[in-house]
């Protein structure tokens, strides 16, 4: 365990990271986009890669990463955030690049994208923040959706015979031989985020073995588009979300490294 540092008699047990700018979240109370950043930067502080480090992100929540993330960003049109990080990685080999992509974009209109750039086992590192919903555009539909979740364009709950069924497209990567590492986690909890930054350490560490794509979904609730109240909301995780989208590794490297 890291040494606590005491501060005026009192023990220090957080820090921000020098890799997180000044500008307060914005996030709405509850959401877990700001706890995914500041777990990436802590990892990139640690792992002292700031200068080294170029993140992409598309439409969407994703977008506002560039006034957190104090390191190299990137924007890319809806749904192309992997196509965009791949012609990255490939003219600058040497740097650790990751996208940071939301359900309605990386599963939705970015599908292909996504599909195409895990299948060339392209050597970066994907964070999919799955909350079931399109959260920036007004509570609409995802294909993560959830059966008989109520969204904006479900107002009586999602409908398979009409609509489908929700898309677990973590699994269907994870059968794609370009995928070397894929794991689904979660920050509803203190343990969780612990979980989480473990994977997303691995996911920037594997960039340095050139064996293919890692991809980490982050399993996490949006109080506003879900009509509900931040706690309310982690028990629609625990008892709806988690059901459908089991937390844990899925494809882990045979070798162990």
């Amino acid at each position: 365990m890291e040494t606590l540092q005491a501060i005026d008699g009192m023990e220090l047990v957080y820090k921000k990271p020098s890799t997180l700018t000044d500008t307060v979240f914005h996030y709405c109370p509850g959401c877990g986009h700001s706890v995914v950043h500041r777990v990436l930067m802590e990892v990139v502080e640690e792992l002292g890669i700031q200068e080294k480090t170029i993140g992409v992100a598309p439409v969407g929540c994703s977008v506002f990463a560039y006034h957190y993330l104090d390191i190299d960003m990137q924007e890319a049109a809806h749904g192309r955030a992997s196509a965009v990080a791949t012609g990255i990685k490939r003219m600058l080999p040497d740097k650790y690049v990751f996208s940071y992509q939301g359900d309605g974009d990386l599963a939705a209109i970015g599908t292909a994208e996504t599909i195409h750039t895990v299948n060339r086992g392209e050597n970066l590192l994907i964070v999919f923040i799955n909350n079931a919903i399109y959260g920036m555009t007004g509570g609409q539909m995802a294909p993560t959706s959830l059966l008989g979740m109520m969204t904006s364009t479900t107002p009586y709950g999602r409908d398979k015979d009409l609509i489908g069924y929700p898309l677990k497209i973590t699994e269907l990567v994870a059968n794609l031989p370009g995928a070397y590492y894929v794991t689904r986690q979660a920050v509803h909890t203190p343990n969780a985020v612990r979980k989480l930054k473990k994977a997303i350490t691995r996911g920037f560490q594997n960039q340095d073995l050139k064996k293919g794509t890692s991809f980490i979904e982050v399993v996490s609730n949006c109080p506003s588009g879900w009509k509900m109240t931040p706690v309310e909301s982690i028990g629609y995780l625990e008892n709806n979300m988690f059901p459908q989208y089991p937390l844990g590794d899925i494809k882990v490297p045979q070798d162990g490294k």
